[in-house]
């Protein structure tokens, strides 16, 4: 009987166990028709989700349904627009809610959002992308009466897990990002009074009109809330508070209006004690509080009272204070001491403009020095009105010692401060000067940082700034790094309105050096870079950051520097005007000595596009032309056999093309623009040119070393990677030459060179006829066009001449010429011997008979002389 009895037990059970197994296949799809209904009903968005899963096993004896990535996207006015996208939704519910019939909901006991995205949008018109409920108006009418839903609610346990939030508002130009959000709450959520149980932690940030106010603030509340649902009134009841590391009680209740809420409010610190300051600064800036020793108060109280409306907020008196108050952190040599702070935030009528922020004093001392400031700001919604002031000494190496600040390398040097502020925000905006009233000096002595992202540590010897009513002036500035050496004077007009109202900011300074080296202030030699072709085409460096020239500065910069040396280049000398505006950099009247001559240079720099520009004027004033074009790039691209050159030259360059984002180095192929120079005193050493020792080994008649480049002008144009040479003549000894063709940046080249040769200097064949004819006869063979091609490249050049067919024609020139010659001699003789030598007596004829007899002779004479003339200058070949 007892075995019968388990053997039930044991089949009941096992019946229970395959019915909770195979209960999510029966009533999966029954679920997921009714998640499916739920949103139809409910919501206008387009709704997708990769699938819903039922499990009885899980959390039994509750039953848990998953919708696992869930996504709503918006319809018009924010069509495509993202606005949920869920990893996961949780909903628990009894078991025995899956078997209620068609008509009766399903009771959600909780609900749990893991890993989702929300990004709250209100467009410029004040719609939001939230309003996605599906109005009373686009419900059927047949279906306003009905009832019936898919599910309800009787909550007792919500939770959202690792969640992020963006509410962005862009009527009011605000912006709300809570991050990592992790909150939960317990209680009976079907009752209309009750306790509910709640903790939460996010990171948040704020940010009004481009200003970020609170960056990723830690804020966490665990709070057992009093929830009164028919009034709509919550109340603060057992709580806990931390801002950073503040610690913060509540106290009092908030009440939903239908045109707002009422707020009545008060918090203030557990306790008194100055570890309460240090907690209100993010625990990245102020580090661990374990440790540390304070003596003096901190108080942190604050009542807010009143309605939030859109023509209200709630009145508010807040107030911060410390006095006699000091800290030392264990690890740490000193100590900060005499902590004075008295600050206020209020508001008595319920106005947002009159909200005031006083800040009465703020002081504090490190060793001797003692540092003070204060500040007032009233007006805050329509024209602030600032009135500040900073009076005090701070030694920046007793920074590190006194407080955990995180820097690589500590600092040094000596903060002097004295300067008092007042003005109004619409006087910033609109320029207007005369109301804005700055007094006072800042400067800073023996300032030295190193960094291993610095090439070298950097020294500041002396800055002294003064600020006055329109403008801030640079009174002072010296600055060493390894060999370089920099002074500065100058002024910065709008400086508030670049501050505060993100204007440009206008200046004008003199910079002066001795000795300014580039690679002292760059981590990576930057002209390595430029040694290298970019034959690539345009396209930006995916490699470093892109640098851009400021969109915000509007200054001028007159230079005069001694000796600066970029790369491999030294340049003395140097001067001229930097203008910097609009993310153009314009260089105006710049020169400097180099490779024996003076460099002249105007043109700009751009960084408005996806990819920097640049056009220049470059000209060149008696420079060594072997140096100039083996030392700049670009001109060794443009004219690599110039290298060769001993001599000087003047000449004028203007090009254009773009530059790398991440050094400005020219992008080669990608150059266009022209060259005109005169070469002077010059002199060509063929042996250190490959192109010119093998069209001298190959062309005999030339001898390069007799070359005469003196006083000759050229003029090259070059484009897409292809220098085009415009025709020009040169002078070899007795013969001239013509010059033209083009090559490439790729060293590949196609020219023709025209010569006109003495016929003597065209090999000992043709010397042998000359030599046969008189002055007279060989002077017309002194220029015989003849045609050399070069290509290949620069450094494997192929040399090809029109020699053979030359020398064959002229040959046979000769040759005809000289049996013109005795053919001309011949006829002569048989003139005479037709006439019987008496030529006297032929003249002497008279009448029409005589003449007959001449013509006749004449054409005997002609015909015999074509057929001999036929007979030796036939080709062997007839």
């Amino acid at each position: 009987m007892k075995k019968k009895i388990w053997l039930w037990i044991g089949g009941i059970v096992g019946g229970i166990f395959l019915l909770l197994l195979a209960a999510p296949f029966l009533f999966k799809g029954k679920v997921q028709d009714l998640v499916l209904k739920t949103i139809n009903d409910n919501l206008t968005a387009t709704v997708s989700f990769d699938q819903v899963n039922l499990s009885l096993l899980k959390n039994f004896p509750k039953a848990t349904v998953t919708i696992d990535g869930l996504t709503i996207v918006n319809t018009a006015p924010f069509d495509g627009d993202t606005l949920v996208h869920a990893q996961t939704i949780g909903l628990k519910m009894s078991v025995m809610e899956l078997f209620n019939g068609e008509k009766e909901p399903m009771n959600i006991e909780e609900i749990l959002l893991k890993e989702a995205k929300i990004n709250v949008l209100v467009n410029e018109e004040g719609i939001a992308n939230y309003d996605i409920a599906l109005k009373e108006e686009d419900e059927k009418e047949e279906d306003k009466d009905k009832e019936d839903t898919p599910f309800s609610l009787a909550l007792k346990h919500y939770q959202i897990e690792n969640t992020k939030l963006v509410y962005t508002d862009l009527s009011s130009k605000m912006q709300v990002i809570i991050e990592e959000f992790n909150h939960e709450g317990k209680g009976n959520l079907t009752a209309n009074v009750l306790d509910l149980d709640t903790q939460s932690k996010a990171k948040v940030s704020f940010v009004m009109d481009g200003t970020s106010y609170l960056n990723q603030v830690q804020l966490a509340l665990n709070a057992m809330i009093g929830m009164d649902m028919d009034q709509q009134i919550y109340t603060f009841k057992e709580n806990k508070a931390l801002i950073n590391q503040l610690p913060l009680k509540f106290d009092g209740q908030v009440q939903l209006l239908e045109n707002g809420q009422a707020f009545d409010l008060s918090f203030a610190t557990p306790d008194s004690d100055f570890k309460n300051f240090l907690g209100l600064i993010p625990e990245a800036y102020a580090g661990g509080l374990k440790g540390v020793t304070t003596t003096g108060e901190f108080k942190v109280a604050g009542k807010v009272k009143g309605n939030l409306t859109e023509t209200t907020i709630p009145t508010l008196a807040i107030e911060m204070a410390a006095n006699n108050a000091s800290f030392k952190y264990p690890d740490l040599p000193k100590s900060v001491e005499k902590i004075v702070l008295d600050m206020k935030i209020n508001n008595t009528t319920g106005l947002m403009k009159d909200t005031y922020v006083d800040l009465n004093k703020l002081s504090f001392k490190i060793d001797q020095d003692v540092f003070n400031a204060s500040a007032n700001i009233k007006n805050l919604t329509e024209n602030p009105l600032v009135d500040a002031k900073l009076n005090g000494v701070i030694n920046l190496a007793n920074v590190t010692k006194a407080y955990p600040v995180k820097l690589d390398v500590p600092l040094t040097g000596i903060l002097k401060a004295n300067v008092t502020t007042n003005f109004d925000m619409n006087s910033v905006e609109k320029s207007q000067y005369q109301n804005i009233k700055n007094a006072g000096d800042i400067s800073l002595t023996n300032f030295h940082f190193a960094s291993v992202a610095m090439a070298k540590p950097l020294d500041i010897k002396e800055a002294a700034i003064s600020f006055n009513t329109n403008h801030v002036s640079l009174n002072k500035f010296a600055l060493a790094t390894g060999q370089t050496d920099i002074a500065a004077d100058g002024r910065l007009d709008n400086l508030y309105g670049f501050l505060f109202n993100k204007q440009t900011l206008k200046g004008n300074f003199n910079v002066r050096s001795t000795n300014f080296i580039l690679a002292d202030l760059l981590k990576e030699d930057i002209g390595q870079a430029a040694e290298k072709p970019k034959e690539e085409k345009a396209k930006p460096t995916p490699q470093g950051e892109a640098l851009k020239i400021p969109a915000f500065l509007d200054c001028t910069i007159n230079a005069d520097a001694k000796t600066v040396v970029y790369d491999n280049l030294t340049l003395k000398n140097v001067k001229g005007r930097l203008i910097v505006k609009d993310e153009t950099a314009r260089l105006e009247n710049m020169t400097t000595d180099i490779f024996g001559g003076k460099l002249l240079f105007v043109g700009d720099v751009s960084t408005k596009g996806t990819q920097p520009k640049f056009n220049m004027d470059l000209g060149l004033k008696t420079l060594d032309i072997k140096d100039t074009f083996t030392q700049f790039e670009f001109l060794k691209k443009i004219a690599p056999i110039a290298g060769i050159i001993a001599g000087n030259i003047n000449a004028n360059v203007k090009l254009d093309g773009q530059l790398e984002s991440n050094d400005f180095s020219p992008i080669l192929n990608t150059l266009s623009g022209d060259l005109t120079g005169d070469i002077l005193n010059s002199q060509v050493n063929v042996a250190h040119s490959k192109l010119l020792s093998s069209l001298d080994s190959a062309v005999k008649f030339v001898d390069l070393s007799k070359l005469d480049l003196n006083n000759k002008r050229i003029h090259l144009k070059f484009k897409d990677g292809k220098v085009q040479v415009s025709p020009f003549d040169l002078k070899l000894k007795d013969m001239n030459v013509q010059v033209s063709g083009e090559h490439g940046f790729d060293q590949q080249m196609n020219y023709d060179l025209d010569f006109n040769v003495p016929a003597k200097m065209l090999g000992p064949d043709v010397a042998n006829l000359l030599a046969k004819l008189s002055p007279q006869e060989s002077a017309k063979y002194d220029a015989i066009p003849v045609k050399v091609g070069l290509t290949g490249d620069f450094s494997a050049p192929k040399v090809g001449t029109n020699m053979n067919e030359v020398i064959t024609n002229l040959t046979k020139q000769i040759a005809e010429d000289q049996a013109n010659k005795y053919i001309d001699k011949g006829k002569d003789a048989l003139k005479d011997l037709l006439s019987g030598g008496k030529k006297d007596k032929t003249e002497g004829e008279q009448g029409g008979e005589g003449e007959k007899k001449k013509t006749e002779t004449e054409e005997a004479v002609d015909k015999i002389g074509k057929g001999l003339k036929d007979l030796f200058g036939k080709k062997k070949s007839e």
